[in-house]
Order: structure tokens, then C-alpha cells, then sequence
């Protein structure tokens, strides 16, 4: 299964990553280009419309991670790859050349889809091309290229926008800017679906495939195979470990940090300080995660990450509930955004793409993204209400004890699986 040399490995893995750099840009673009299109479509005193379109990609996302693992399984992991290239390609100049706000939202839905076919079939297909030795740091660079693809998107969207207080820009936002915000995702979408065409097919699926063709033994696995009992216990874990992801609250720190640094007492612009500070240690940190899932191991991150973050959000909620302000706050969300970036964010797609047996690592890989999804939508949609009801204190103590419950959960069943090869965790996490 570990045939390829070393430069064609990492040029493979490379391109599959590419689904996880379209993956982050096309997630985080909307947010430079809402003010703007909000105008244009005349939505801005339309509360349920700006939903609409904040969510289309969304429901988009269930919708692809619904089907990715089902179609990886009969039609192979490569051709789902160009799948989601043509996706993200064709709503990058969909979006931005749509006139009509319903066009324009099922344009946005496409790119969604691209999204949850990528974020379930990336990670898998590393994992399933990669040596043991190094599986952990090659699935990461799916990590990696997602906070490269949000970075890069917000340095778009800051280069593109033009000063809103001078009347013609403005205007130039409203008709042109956030149109080529969408537009600039084609030229790495079309690069993405050049040399999806030049990567081999899954040796997994190859030999999975053949397999069947041999024995005659059953098609392809269904959600019915994968909730069979034995499948039950990492089933539960993997679950478990893509909810936690965004239930960890990091999401909310990302998509609230303007409000968090002028709460925090800053005067200094939201767009650069998301771009300067959370941006670049979302980065730097998710280089960090490339030396140390292979020295650490999976579990010892993992358990890292849940702990740590449990620690600062108690620590944050509490300062939130003695209303002090500062550098101390920064530094605390700072810190948490670097935890995340080490630990749950490149540690979950790898272990989501080691654990499950290759008879239904398609479709349970794909359950586990969809199951991430709904938890990325169920924590978006009650931020607000939660904040409103018990503050940013509670908020933030809230997401401490969801930290420190998984950090108890994940202690007594998540195992180590650096340098095992997939063959080897089929047979201990099936058997236990």
C-alpha cells in the first residue's frame, strides 16, 4: 500500500490537501464580502435574508458530507477529489457572477457541497496513501492548508476591499469588490482540478475493490453495516471527536474576535487584528502540529487539547465576569486559538481518518464529517442566545465543562494510533 516515492507521496498528498485550502477560503470569504453583496441584494434591514445567505454553503456542507462517503466507496476516492474541484470552481464564478440573490445562494450551496465532499475525502485519502511513520504529519497538512486557505481569504478580502468612507469605493464594493472576493478562489480551484487528474487512485480502495471482485462478497457498506454492533465502540469515538471540534467553542472565538478585541478594550482596526494575530497563530501552531503528532502521538494531543482549552475558557469566563479588559484578554484568546490549531484541529482529521476499518471508512468517515457540520451549525446558531442569556462569562464557563467532560471521555476510550498501520487499528479497535 506504501509503494510510492517519497517526492510523488508528498506531491499527492498534496494536491488532496488542496481540498482543504478551498475548504478554509471558501468558509471564511463570505465574512470580507457580506457587508457588500448585503447592499447590492438589498438585504441589509433583512435579518432572515442575511441568514440565507450566511447558511447556504452550510446546508451544502451536510448535503456533501452525506454523500461523499458512499460515492468514495463506489466510484473511488479520486474521482470524488475532481468531484469537489469542479464544485469549488464553478461556485467561485457562479457566486461572484450571479445577479440574483436565489442564484446567488445556490451558487453558494454548490461551494458547500465542494466543502463537505473535501473535508470528508481529503483526510482519508492521505491517510490511506501514507506510511505509518508519517501518516500523522501528512494528514495534518489537510490542517494546515485549511488555516493557509482562511488566511489567504481574509488577506483577499483586505486587499480587495477598497476604503469605505470615500463614496466611490464604496461603491466599487457594493458592485464589483465582493464579486472578484469570490472570484480570486478560481485560480486555486482550477489548479485543484488540473492535478486532480494526475493523482493515482486510493491503494485502500484498489485493494478493496478487488477484494470484492475476487470473493463476490457484498457491494459497497451502508450506514445499516456501519451501525452493526461491532462497529459500535469506535463508531461512538469518532463521533464524539468531530462534534467535539466545534464544540470545543474555538469556531466562536474565530467568528466573534473583532468583538472580543474591542471588548477587550483595543481601538485597532477588526480586519487586521483577525489577520495579525488569530490568523498567523492559527497558522504558526498548525506548523507546530506537524512535529509533534508523530512524536507526541494522537492521544497525548488530543487530551492536550481539551484540557488546555477547558483551563483558558474558565480562566477567560472568569475574567469576563470580573469585567477586566487588556492584554490579558488577547493573550488569553490568542492562547486558545494556539492550542486549537496544534491539537483538535489537525489531530481530529487524523484520527477520524485512522480509526475506522476500511469496509466502512467511506461512509463512516462521512458520518463523522456530517455529524461535525451539525455541530458546527448548532454552535453558531446558539452563541447569540447563549451570550444573551448567560453572558459572556457563563458562555465561556459552559465551553469549559464541554472541555473537560470530553477531556474525561476521550481519556478512557480515544487509543494511540501513531506508527500502526491501518490494518493493525482495524484489528485492535474492531476486536476490543
Amino acid at each position: 500500500m506504501q509503494d510510492f516515492k517519497k517526492g510523488f507521496l508528498y506531491f499527492i498528498c498534496a494536491v488532496s490537501a488542496m481540498g482543504g485550502l478551498l475548504f478554509g477560503y471558501d468558509w471564511v470569504v463570505i465574512g470580507g464580502a457580506k457587508p457588500f453583496y448585503e447592499l447590492y441584494f438589498g438585504i441589509s434591514e433583512s435579518p432572515l435574508l442575511q441568514g440565507v445567505a450566511m447558511t447556504a454553503a452550510l446546508v451544502g456542507c451536510l448535503a456533501g458530507a452525506m454523500v461523499a462517503g458512499a460515492a468514495a466507496d463506489r466510484y473511488g476516492r479520486k474521482p470524488l477529489l475532481t468531484f469537489a474541484a469542479v464544485l469549488f470552481t464553478v461556485s467561485a464564478l457562479a457566486t461572484g457572477l450571479f445577479n440574483d440573490f436565489t442564484l446567488f445562494n445556490i451558487a453558494r450551496f454548490v461551494g458547500g457541497v465542494g466543502i463537505g465532499v473535501a473535508s470528508a475525502l481529503s483526510p482519508m485519502y492521505i491517510a490511506e496513501v501514507s506510511p505509518p511513520a508519517i501518516r500523522g504529519r501528512m494528514v495534518s497538512l489537510n490542517q494546515m492548508t485549511i488555516v493557509l486557505g482562511i488566511l489567504g481569504a481574509q488577506i483577499v478580502n483586505m486587499l480587495v476591499a477598497r476604503d469605505t468612507t470615500v463614496a466611490e469605493s464604496q461603491a466599487w464594493n457594493v458592485e464589483w469588490g465582493w464579486r472578484w472576493m469570490f472570484w480570486a478562489e478560481t485560480l486555486p480551484a482550477g489548479l485543484f482540478l488540473l492535478m486532480s487528474f494526475f493523482i493515482p487512485e486510493s491503494p485502500v480502495y484498489l485493494k478493496q475493490k478487488a477484494a470484492m471482485a475476487s470473493q463476490q462478497t457484498r457491494q459497497e457498506a451502508g450506514l445499516k453495516e456501519l451501525l452493526q454492533s461491532k462497529y459500535g465502540r469506535v463508531l461512538l469515538l469518532g463521533l464524539v471527536i468531530a462534534v467535539f471540534q466545534q464544540w470545543c467553542g474555538t469556531n466562536v472565538i474565530f467568528n466573534y474576535a473583532q468583538e472580543i478585541f474591542v471588548g477587550a478594550g483595543f481601538n485597532v482596526d477588526g480586519m487586521f487584528i483577525n489577520i495579525v494575530i488569530t490568523g498567523i497563530a492559527n497558522v504558526v501552531f498548525t506548523i507546530v502540529a506537524l512535529y509533534t503528532i508523530e512524536r507526541w502521538g494522537r492521544r497525548t494531543l488530543i487530551l492536550l487539547g481539551a484540557g488546555g482549552l477547558g483551563i483558558i475558557y474558565f480562566v477567560l469566563g472568569t475574567c469576563y465576569f470580573m469585567g477586566m479588559t487588556g492584554f490579558l484578554m488577547v493573550a488569553l484568546v490568542v492562547a486558545a486559538i494556539s492550542v486549537y490549531a496544534m491539537t483538535l484541529g489537525p489531530v481530529t482529521w487524523t484520527l477520524l481518518a485512522e480509526i475506522f476499518p476500511h469496509r466502512v471508512r467511506g461512509i463512516a468517515m462521512a458520518t463523522c464529517t456530517f455529524a461535525l457540520w451539525v455541530g458546527c451549525c448548532t454552535l453558531t446558531f446558539s452563541f447569540p442566545s447563549m451570550n444573551a442569556a448567560l453572558g459572556s462569562s457563563g458562555t465561556f464557563w459552559i465551553y469549559s465543562a464541554i472541555c473537560v467532560g470530553a477531556f474525561i471521555f476521550l481519556f478512557r476510550r480515544c487509543p494511540e494510533t501513531k506508527g500502526k498501520s491501518l490494518e493493525q487499528l482495524e484489528k485492535e479497535l474492531t476486536n476490543n
